[in-house]
């Protein structure tokens, strides 16, 4: 059997596998924790039922309600697609809902929430935009590199002047030249720029290659489930001459190694058991290990299933082979069962404390940090909303800091469903990005951490986590704060501030609907590392009067010397001066534009975790996040001076 061939079949059984996963977590939990059987099949008298029905008793509860700001009202649901909606209840992150629900049931709910029917939206993967040679030679040498979430080990997200490409005085003269377009409403991970190519994921579970000079594309395949962290493309250690591989983890918590030449699967290893489990944050790879974080979706919970046993970790694999080699845990305690709720469910805990950020290396202590979501469960921990030292070489855990106590949440929490809402009934603001590791002129060394809280933290990281110092952005939220990350150069720490503000109201069509405020949210904020003193603060640039627009800023920012890159969901991507915090460029993705591949495509806001990648004289970005009612898209652009 060819390779290509086992990889296809090994992806199916894995699928197969994640689904009969599913089922059995609760059908026979008791064999991992003791945990009671909870039916998944619907009654038989439930079968009958119509999309808007099913609609009605498994999703409105959230999707329909105005206190829960963390579920997409269905108005931003009719944005999207019918097969996007499969795909969440199939293998995303509403797996705990379609989990209860048959395949035809499934459907009939995608094809009510965004009345569309499914098959209407095909993507195409046609001959047109491909590279005159799809099999050339892949020379990781050639060229600048932005490789991995940070296009280093300790996260700052800073790109030298030699690398960058760029000149301040450039930077006025960026513009397109090209667009790739990608299936309608699709997002698209952060682009790792290596040898002269883009590694993509997407939402849609295809993995892209593509030439960074001309947008033309090398290959593309299919995995199982979505991918949405940035990728990290190295030599297979042991291999002679090397093979290259392009690393990364996917949302049913899966870490892959394909090749870079070709895409082809080299090897995949489930790195967490739990059916819920991801892995949102982008793998790092270290002297032949690789380091991948998990987190989960089973905050979400049901109140009728046992909740809940997930813990958050890092998993360390061997490069070459992808064998697991240790895990640690952020909750050192197994979860026991703890109470039962009203309706009869026995809870258990702790739980919680997910990873949904890359990991920073430390090469001088040999550690390896983490930031941590909060908990899911009573009791709370002393390790969610945490940095998180761990050993690099055992996985054993060195130290935590704890930024905010008793942030035990569900989202059940949010509509006042004591059944699934632990009584600590935490304010959900963990982390979402990675800690920043730098060492200043005079040898001392900071770890910097941005929180939903919208604080930013500084602890030593030399003195078991010390605080050094705080600074509060904003006034922070369950979606506000200090989302995805910030960037640092030699003595500054920029991070742009969120605290999207989202309003609920009545539509007479679709019954409560998402309204983003043009007025609240964004901002751009310099701080010394040494000291934490402010140096500039750059307020939002508004929306203009526009309507169902937010000047936040949310996705992660990046840096060159003398200028940062910051986009918002109001769709702009803008660069500022490092000095006084000026808007040298301002660029509005939120348009139609031409693709080489010949697809329809169009940017829209720019929001989650990826940021803009600068490297060999051009910017790379995508654009297009809708889950929040901000602006749909699916177009990954390739900038440079004057567009050539």
């Amino acid at each position: 059997m060819s390779q290509k061939r086992a990889a296809v079949r090994f992806g199916r059984r894995l699928n197969l596998l994640t689904i009969v996963m599913l089922v059995a977590y609760w059908a026979i939990g008791t064999l991992i924790l003791g945990v009671p059987r909870v039916n998944a099949a619907p009654a038989a008298a439930e079968s009958a039922l119509n999309g808007e029905q099913l609609y009605q008793r498994t999703c409105a509860g959230c999707h329909s309600s105005a206190k829960a700001i963390r579920a997409p009202q269905l108005s931003a649901l009719r944005s999207m697609d019918a097969q996007q909606v499969l795909d969440a209840l199939e293998v995303g992150p509403m797996r705990f809902v379609g989990l209860r629900r048959n395949g035809d049931e499934r459907r009939a709910i995608a094809e009510f929430v965004t009345g569309k029917k499914l098959g209407a939206e095909v993507a195409k993967d046609t001959s047109v935009g491909r590279c005159a040679d799809t099999t050339g030679k892949f020379d990781p040498a050639a060229g600048p590199q932005w490789n991995g979430w940070s296009n280093g080990l300790t996260n700052t997200r800073f790109q030298s002047a030699a690398d960058a490409g760029l000149s301040s005085d450039q930077i006025s003269q960026l513009a397109v030249k090209w667009a790739f377009g990608l299936p309608l409403n699709t997002t698209i991970s952060q682009p790792t720029v290596v040898g002269g190519r883009i590694f993509v994921g997407s939402s849609r579970g295809r993995v892209y290659s593509i030439d960074a000079k001309t947008g033309c594309l090398y290959w593309s395949v299919k995995i199982t489930t979505s991918e949405r962290s940035a990728m990290t493309v190295a030599a297979v250690p042991g291999t002679n001459p090397p093979r290259y591989a392009v690393y990364f983890g996917d949302l049913a918590a899966n870490a892959h190694a394909l090749d870079a030449t070709t895409g082809t699967q080299l090897w995949i290893t489930q790195v967490e058991s739990h059916p819920l489990a991801r892995s949102t944050g982008a793998v790092v790879l270290y002297k032949d290990r690789l380091y991948v974080p998990v987190s989960s979706t089973e905050e979400a919970g049901d109140p009728k299933a046992p909740c809940c046993i997930f813990r958050g970790s890092v998993v360390a694999l061997d490069a070459a082979t992808g064998k697991k080699i240790w895990q640690a845990y952020t909750i050192r305690e197994k979860p026991k069962p703890t109470r039962k709720n009203a309706l009869g469910v026995q809870l258990w805990g702790p739980a919680g404390a997910g990873v949904w950020s890359a990991p920073t290396i430390d090469t001088k202590r040999n550690a390896i940090y983490v930031t941590t979501g909060d908990n899911y469960a009573d009791p709370a921990t002393k390790t969610s909303d945490a940095i998180v030292a761990f050993d690099l070489k055992t996985g054993k855990m060195l130290w935590s800091h704890q930024f905010t106590a008793n942030d035990a949440f569900t989202i059940g929490c949010s509509v006042g469903d004591t059944n699934s809402c632990p009584k600590a009934n935490g304010p959900d603001l963990d982390f979402g990005s990675s800690a920043i590791l730098r060492t200043l002129p005079n040898g001392k060394r900071v770890l910097i951490a941005g929180q939903k809280s919208g604080v930013l933290h500084a602890v030593d990281p030399d003195q078991r986590g010390k605080l050094l110092w705080e600074q509060r952005l904003g006034h922070g939220g369950v979606l506000g704060g200090i989302q995805w990350g910030s960037a640092a150069d030699d003595d500054t720490v920029y991070a742009a501030l969120s605290d999207v503000e989202i309003n609920i109201k009545n539509d007479p069509d679709v019954g409560l609907a998402t309204q983003l405020d043009n007025s609240k949210g964004g901002g751009l904020f310099a701080y010394d590392i040494a000291t934490g003193k402010l140096r500039w603060t750059r307020p939002p640039a508004g929306c203009a009067g526009r309507s169902n627009c937010s000047p936040a800023q949310s996705s992660a920012v990046t840096a060159i010397p003398g200028m940062v890159f910051s986009g918002s969901i109001d769709g702009h991507m803008r660069a500022y001066s490092t000095q006084e915090g000026r808007v040298a460029w301002d660029f509005n993705t939120a348009q139609d534009f031409p693709t080489v591949n010949k697809v329809a495509a169009k940017g829209g806001s720019i929001d989650g975790p990826p940021g803009a990648t600068v490297a060999g004289g051009m910017v790379f970005m995508s654009s297009g996040y809708s889950l929040w009612g901000g602006l749909p898209g699916n177009v990954l652009l390739g900038m440079s001076p004057e567009g050539k």
